[in-house]
């Protein structure tokens, strides 16, 4: 308008200026119709405010899971420009990305947290972690909607150029090895910390399911799930990103298979389109990660604020948001535009297994945590005379079955766990009945020539030599071993004494069993827990009472077979007590036969 002045001030005066001044006078009346409409259309504004945003704005804090977050900020977006409003205030959505486990641990209090986990609305992952809540923080304010935002099954996710068709798992029990250690499976299978993780806790639970389906009794039961849950710490990614990392390779000859949610896989590929994963569905059905809809202030206001961005996130424009980005719908439905089926995806909702319990979270994340632990193991192998007798149909003698089966089981262990080697009988270290072989070291360091202890310990089992006038001193070892474990207890780490046998205690005058009970019960203490885990082999081990005593006296296991082939299935059994249901308790005995 400015520059418009100008250029009519330049003309002359008379006879145009009158005409001029009849023009501005129309000029004058269209900027006062100007004015005038603008004035309404600001009244209209103002006083729509007054109706709906004329007071101050009411925030709501939402916080959601990470791969969430580009949706639903899009979706608070056109929310805010739409200006809801609850009781004449605006509600103003503010999405913030936080990570689901962070959040419960740090309103319960049991986990790590980095703090900055406060918010209105709370939408994690998986329901997992509100019943983790609700069963560890009964007076959290968790408030369940009954909505969930998107859905995404678990799957197997493995590089498209690694995925043959034919060799694909067809149920859960395939996806994790679960007998003995040191069979190999064919598939390197990983999973992200269930600590940490609704995708990893979630593939507990399946196997879970599926071993209690297929095991014939609880020893059965707890030896298979140990197996897998020691496959499955070996390579477990701390957290997304590292898992991503692995899938992708490095320096992997042959990359690893990923439990992770079908969304997660289709991020994947977007980030690595030219070596994209594919996903694996399985036929007994998988978990799904539901995303629900939390409510976590009883505020008035912010609680029905809540509940009108909760209508808006349910909206058919919200749900094609979410379909963008890789999610299902409440209902399982799919984009195939975006999920397609050349990528490996399926249209149809694979079917739904259930979910967790609240009992069943906790008890997963204790096992996962405890098996977890680095083991510190002082194993003593028999090499009395009667090691020398030949297993029947092995032409091996039992002392020579026992070695391979003990340095197969060295495979069960991470190479930070603990273990040292003693090897008892009768006089074998000129008046004691025991020696030390090797010391308890991480089976990762190395010695003065450079050999790693996990080699050590595998070249001593294999040179074991019986006495063949040596006997069973026994109850002597024990006690000797009981000293040296509660002498250099570890608290961060599982304390172990695993004694292998194949005789009763025979030692003419030497220590009664009683009298070693009473040594015991006055070295141990309850919180130095100390279990005496003894498998007892061959036709010779006549009385396994005396066993269970010990075994009850330090809340171990003794296990009695007649075929020492059979030590490397028990000794699965013998660690599964590290996640026997019922916490703190321990079988005092077990029998492969039975």
């Amino acid at each position: 308008m400015g520059r418009h002045r100008g250029k009519y001030a330049e003309e002359p005066s008379g006879r145009s200026r009158r005409r001029r001044g009849r023009g501005g006078a129309f000029l004058a009346l269209a900027a006062a119709m100007v004015i005038v409409v603008g004035l309404a259309a600001v009244g209209v504004y103002m006083f729509g405010r007054g109706d709906g945003c004329g007071g101050s704005d009411i925030h709501l804090d939402i916080a959601v899971s990470p791969e969430l977050g580009p949706a639903l900020t899009d979706v608070a977006g056109d929310f805010n420009a739409e200006e809801h409003t609850v009781d004449g205030n605006c509600v103003r959505a503010d999405v913030r990305q936080v990570d689901s486990a962070n959040v419960a641990y740090d309103i319960t209090g049991s986990g790590a947290t980095m703090g900055d986990t406060e918010s209105d609305v709370w939408i994690p992952d998986s329901s997992v972690w509100t019943r983790l809540v609700q069963s560890q923080a009964g007076d959290a304010v968790i408030t369940e909607t009954g909505t969930s935002v998107a859905r995404t099954p678990l799957v197997l996710a493995e590089l498209a150029e690694f995925s043959e068709s034919d060799d694909e798992p067809t149920t859960w029990m395939d996806v994790v090895p679960t007998t003995a250690p040191g069979e190999e499976t064919g598939r390197n299978v990983r999973v992200v910390d269930p600590v940490r993780s609704s995708s990893g806790l979630g593939t507990l639970y399946l196997l879970h399911g599926a071993l209690e389906e297929s095991s014939p009794d609880a020893d059965t039961f707890n030896a298979h799930m140990t197996a897998a849950l020691q496959s499955l710490h070996q390579g477990a990614s701390a957290d997304e990103d590292a898992a991503f990392l692995a899938l992708s390779g490095g320096d992997e000859a042959a990359p690893p298979v990923i439990v992770m949610s079908e969304q997660a896989v289709w991020r994947y590929n977007g980030a690595h389109g030219d070596a994209p994963a594919q996903p694996g569905y399985l036929d007994d059905g998988t978990y799904y990660l539901d995303y629900p809809y939390i409510v976590r202030s009883e505020e008035s206001d912010i609680t029905r604020a809540a509940e009108v961005f909760r209508t808006a996130v349910r909206s058919d424009e919200s749900l094609q948001r979410l379909l963008d980005e890789g999610f299902r719908g409440p209902e399982g439905e799919a984009d195939p535009s975006v999920l397609a089926e050349e990528a490996g995806f399926v249209e149809d909702q694979p079917a739904e297994l259930p979910a967790p319990s609240e009992g069943s979270i906790t008890e997963l994340t204790r096992t996962w945590t405890q098996l977890k632990m680095d083991s510190r193991v002082l194993t003593i192998v028999d090499v009395s005379g009667s090691m020398l007798a030949e297993v029947p149909g092995t032409g091996l003698t039992r002392m020579q079955v026992t070695g391979a089966a003990s340095t197969e089981g060295l495979q069960m262990f991470s190479d930070t766990s603990e273990l040292g080697l003693w090897e008892f009988s009768t006089n074998v270290n000129d008046d004691l009945h025991y020696q030390e072989l090797a010391p308890i070291r991480e089976l990762q360091a190395e010695d003065d020539s450079g050999t790693e202890h996990r080699d050590v310990l595998a070249s001593e089992l294999q040179s074991l030599e019986p006495l063949p006038q040596g006997d069973t001193a026994l109850y002597e070892t024990y006690l000797a071993a009981y000293q040296e474990m509660s002498t250099n207890y570890q608290p961060d780490r599982t304390n172990v004494i695993l004694m292998l046998t194949d005789g009763d205690n025979d030692d003419p005058g030497g220590m009664e069993l009683d009298e070693l009970l009473d040594q015991i019960n006055d070295l141990s203490s309850p919180s130095r827990p100390i279990p005496i885990i003894t498998i007892a082999f061959g036709p010779d081990v006549q009385h396994l009472e005396p066993l269970q005593q010990i075994a009850a006296a330090t809340g171990g296991a003794a296990y009695m077979t007649e075929d020492p082939t059979e030590i490397g299935d028990i000794f699965l059994q013998a660690f599964s007590l590290r996640i026997a249901e019922d916490d703190g308790e321990s079988e005092e005995s077990g029998d492969s036969e039975d």
